[in-house]
């Protein structure tokens, strides 16, 4: 994959440009605009409280002596960096692609159109906005475990070895979102912020428990949840021959009209469920298709969080895709996914 193709210099630029805004307290390791949860002395007043034997005379707030005749110590909330780990997902779903997704790269093939694809250049664009305000980020790609990881950091040849792994095309198989995010919590600063980029498609169930786990650990928790357009809308006809892009072996050839409504049902059973999760852990929730540039969503979702809060589903699909809500072929019959190389009239 090269990366000129996949983000470009303008998208960098534009991506740089973006402030993202921790909505909690966070723990970092040097001076920045995010909240931390320590009190010290810094931009942001806080609260007074009563002075002690051994605090600096310099905190003294005299004002307030001169109202009350007793001494008092301005307190404040000081500044930290922000510190990211993105995890993304490099399973066999993330390497759907369909006709109408972004095309990245060589219009010859269909590698940059991949949901795979598409989620690594959501991370970079993530990654250039973090570094360009001297937060840290860091990374962790899965499929059925971890892979690849880097510790969150500042320094700009932290950012040469995140592009490198995000370049490969490792992964792939199935994965299980629930445990690959209990693995990472193992690893995860404390107090810091983390962005879940996959398609969602599995166990909303699982997925639930573990978000509740990662905020229960006071991590922030963002879910950019990456679909292709055909998986919205199912754009498909007669029969068709379908293959399980977690499961290589597992191929059925099944009318497409006979089971449309069926997934559809099956796949708002599916999103309702990871949205009521979203809400209930206060978990920000963005569903993006391939087909929307990149930078273009991320700005919407970051000025969007800005205004408010966005706890559970944010749509930021195009006109036409609003109006369905992402599909799990899994949810319907047999973990299936569509392929388009591998879809065939019949």
């Amino acid at each position: 994959m090269r990366f000129p193709d996949l983000f470009t210099s303008r998208d960098a630029s534009r991506a740089a440009a973006l402030q993202w805004i921790a909505r909690q307290a966070v723990e970092g390791l040097t001076a920045g605009r995010h909240r931390s949860p320590h009190k010290g002395s810094s931009v942001e007043f806080k609260e007074h409280r009563p002075y002690v034997p051994g605090d600096e005379l310099r905190n003294i707030d005299w004002r307030a002596f001169g109202k009350s005749d007793r001494l008092y110590i301005r307190e404040f909330e000081e500044e930290t960096n922000l510190r990211c780990t993105l995890l993304v997902d490099r399973s066999g779903s993330m390497k759907y692609a369909g006709s109408r997704a972004l095309q990245l790269t060589d219009s010859s093939t269909s590698i940059g159109k991949r949901k795979q694809d598409y989620a690594t250049a959501v991370a970079v664009a993530i990654a250039y906005m973090m570094l360009s305000s001297q937060d840290a980020v860091g990374l962790m790609t899965f499929d059925d475990r971890i892979g690849d990881s880097l510790p969150p950091r500042t320094t700009p040849s932290h950012l040469q070895s995140l592009l490198a792994i995000l370049a490969g095309d490792s992964g792939g198989g199935e994965t299980d979102l629930g445990t690959v995010i209990r693995q990472a919590m193992l690893k995860l600063p404390r107090r810091s912020l983390v962005v879940l980029i996959s398609d969602g498609l599995g166990d909303p169930e699982s997925l639930g428990k573990a978000l509740a786990s990662l905020r229960a650990q006071r991590q922030e928790v963002v879910f950019l949840q990456i679909l292709d357009p055909d998986e919205i809308d199912f754009p498909f006809h007669d029969r068709i021959e379908f293959r399980d892009l977690e499961n290589t072996d597992h191929r059925e050839i099944i009318d497409s009209r006979q089971i449309r409504s069926r997934y559809i049902e099956s796949l708002q059973r599916h999103n309702a469920t990871l949205e009521a999760a979203c809400r209930r852990n206060r978990v920000d929730h963005a569903l993006i298709t391939s087909d929307v540039p990149v930078v273009d969503a991320l700005a919407r979702f970051v000025a969007l969080r800005r205004g408010g809060g966005v706890s559970g589903a944010l749509s930021l699909n195009t006109p036409a895709a609003t109006n369905s809500t992402p599909p799990t072929y899994k949810a319907v019959a047999s973990k299936l996914s569509s392929s388009p190389e591998d879809i065939s009239s019949r």
